[in-house]
């Protein structure tokens, strides 16, 4: 039980750590994909790995181009995954 949470936290603890969003604007951001998360029957998870990956991404330089925009779900999910996108 320890070790799963130091591997996942909530949403609202990951919306605030990370971004300073209230609860609502975290769940509201976790349903867009912005906020990587697991479900283990009712409980949405974030886990920690992932949302570090996805800030190191971040720093990274990124394509602006249309087809690459508004894939952030779709790289989340990989990213929970641990695959490797070439965006």
């Amino acid at each position: 039980m320890i070790d799963q949470m130091l591997q996942t936290i909530s949403v609202p603890e990951a919306g605030k750590k990370y971004f300073g969003l209230s609860r609502d604007g975290s769940y509201r951001a976790a349903e867009r994909g912005e906020i990587p998360t697991i479900r283990v029957g009712r409980l949405l998870r974030v886990p920690v790995r992932a949302m570090e990956r996805l800030l190191d991404r971040a720093t990274e330089p990124t394509c602006t181009s249309a087809g690459n925009f508004g894939s952030n779900a779709i790289n989340n999910q990989k990213l929970l995954r641990g695959d490797e996108t070439n965006t």
